[in-house]
């Protein structure tokens, strides 16, 4: 068993936690003076979004010094005070490296730049000037995936933005150089990475194969040969065009690759097929049931699951896919549940524990996020008003999860004195940390409840090691499943919409373990509330 099989991660997005020194955004030390409450919590791993300096076009995402830190969010001492002290709360810091490209602010790019025969020059994926773009190739970010380097008159390559240049991970010296760089985080005292959009290091233009190159798990496995062998750590990969099938190789049992990956596949199921991330659909729940079945299933004994609704790319769950509304704190400890009992290790992103919603600005001016900038410039062009843009970005857009950590009803929710940096989300005053610490019926309290059960109580073991099965798997408002060890079952139920589930099973045999009701009504069969979550053992077993 690997350590990290029985944690729980705390994703923090820094600039949005805590501000200790009143500029209005989130530092280092605002994540120090928090630990406190992240060991109340009782999680054991912290993913720092990235902290490394940066101009900061993309939040962080656009490196331009992986061994310095970002003065928005203090220094290198700062750094270092905060593994220790994490440290001493029994919490690892595990750190999100984005290896993929850097920014164009980066010390290689710039040498790059000087001229065509520089040895930085094959760091980066550079094609001459024909008179045309080289490939008809789209920026994520939208757009063309090319710009004109006007220095040498020659085209990089960027499947973000303009200023995060790819860089060539076919060319071994970029790929030593990072590794010298991990393994130097690792001397710190890191305890593991998330390495942002991995699948895409292999691409092989010449093939138009952008991710899942066919060199990608050779680079990987040289990766975890000259970093993660040495360490005891936890490595995540986002891959968003992952399948149950390509994760057994991520996470393979040997330990040759990663620890996990995350799995978009649930995620996913909200798109228009065929259209981009701002077209969406209902959520059909037979097919999430599918997919979490089949993560479940294929990867028992022969991979590990990473469980997670949210991030920092993602809309507010309990918005998404709950109700936010007449039955936010049900429909939160619901979603709770139902992720916190299966097999695999939980994130939670900061404030999805307290059932925070996304946010309705007002103005397109409010929104900070390059991506969502660039999809107004571009909806607009293709005749969409902006009413319709207002309500995709409201609906999916990456701000809704980085408006500020609401701490308290004071001004500015307790994250700052100041004006913040991107708007509260303006229910702070109803939905902070303060208001829900010892309510025992709050969300806070109950996903302490989750954490415990995973981390502390006797079903631990079956929690992390059980069998998965689903039960009612063409229920159209249900999702319930089995997890089995031995003599040991525990069942959970969850009531996925807003009206009530009658279910002709006898459950007066079982023992009530969780709830997310003051109790529950098994009366002639099993009947749930609106959002209500149940979860049952079959031979008790003392907590």
């Amino acid at each position: 068993m690997n350590w990290w099989q029985e944690s729980v991660v705390y994703q923090i997005y820094p600039r949005s936690f805590k501000d200790s020194n009143q500029d209005g955004i989130g530092d280092l030390q605002g994540i120090i003076s928090k630990l406190d409450y992240l060991s109340y919590l009782g999680i054991d791993v912290i993913w720092l979004c990235p902290v490394y300096e940066s101009p900061n076009e993309d939040n962080g995402y656009d490196i331009s010094d992986y061994f310095s830190i970002m003065r928005d969010f203090g220094s290198m001492s700062d750094m270092e005070e905060l593994i220790q002290k994490s440290k001493k709360h029994g919490i690892s810091i595990v750190m999100d490296i984005v290896a993929n490209h850097t920014s164009s602010e980066h010390r290689w790019f710039k040498e790059a730049q000087k001229s065509v025969d520089n040895p930085y020059r094959q760091y980066y994926v550079f094609k001459p000037n024909t008179g045309k773009i080289p490939s008809d190739l789209k920026s994520i970010f939208l757009g063309s995936a090319w710009s004109l380097d006007e220095q040498t008159n020659s085209y990089y390559l960027h499947l973000f933005a303009k200023s995060q240049p790819d860089l060539n991970w076919h060319y071994k010296p970029v790929r030593d150089e990072l590794y010298q760089m991990i393994n130097w985080w690792l001397d710190k005292g890191i305890q593991g990475f998330r390495f942002d959009v991995i699948d895409l290091v292999a691409k092989d233009l010449d093939q138009n194969k952008i991710s899942d190159g066919p060199k990608l798990h050779d680079y990987i496995q040289e990766l975890n040969l000259n970093c993660f062998k040495k360490h005891s750590i936890l490595t995540v990969g986002e891959t968003w065009g992952a399948t149950t099938e390509k994760a057994k190789r991520y996470s393979n049992l040997d330990g040759s690759e990663f620890s996990m990956i995350f799995n978009f596949s649930h995620i996913l199921l909200d798109q228009e097929p065929g259209k981009e991330k701002w077209d969406t659909v209902e959520l059909d729940l037979v097919k999430l049931k599918k997919v979490f079945n089949d993560q479940q299933v294929d990867l028992y004994q022969k991979g590990w699951n990473s469980l997670f609704w949210n991030n920092h790319d993602l809309p507010r769950i309990v918005s998404r896919w709950g109700n936010d509304q007449e039955y936010r704190e049900q429909s939160a400890k619901m979603l709770g549940t139902l992720l916190h009992f299966m097999q695999g290790t939980p994130y939670i992103y900061q404030g999805e524990e307290l059932g925070m919603t996304n946010v309705k600005f007002e103005s397109f001016s409010d929104y900070r996020d390059i991506e969502t900038q660039n999809m107004i410039r571009d909806r607009r062009k293709k005749g969409l008003t902006d009413d319709q843009i207002m309500a995709s970005i409201q609906k999916i857009g990456r701000d809704n999860a980085r408006t500020p950590f609401p701490w308290n009803k004071s001004d500015f929710g307790g994250f700052s004195e100041v004006q913040p940096w991107i708007n509260m989300n303006p229910n702070y005053s109803l939905i902070n940390a303060q208001e829900q610490l010892g309510r025992v019926d709050s969300v806070l309290e109950y996903y302490r409840k989750l954490i415990w059960f995973r981390r502390v109580s006797n079903l631990k073991d079956i929690i992390r090691d059980g069998q998965f099965e689903l039960m009612y798997s063409d229920h159209k408002d249900l999702f319930a499943y089995k997890r089995i060890l031995g003599s040991m079952e525990l069942k959970v139920y969850c009531n996925f919409h807003s009206h009530s589930i009658h279910l002709n099973e006898d459950v007066q045999t079982m023992k009530l373990i969780l709830s997310n009701y003051d109790e529950i009504d098994s009366n002639h069969g099993l009947n749930l509330r609106p959002y209500e979550a149940i979860v049952l053992e079959g031979k008790g077993n003392d907590l």
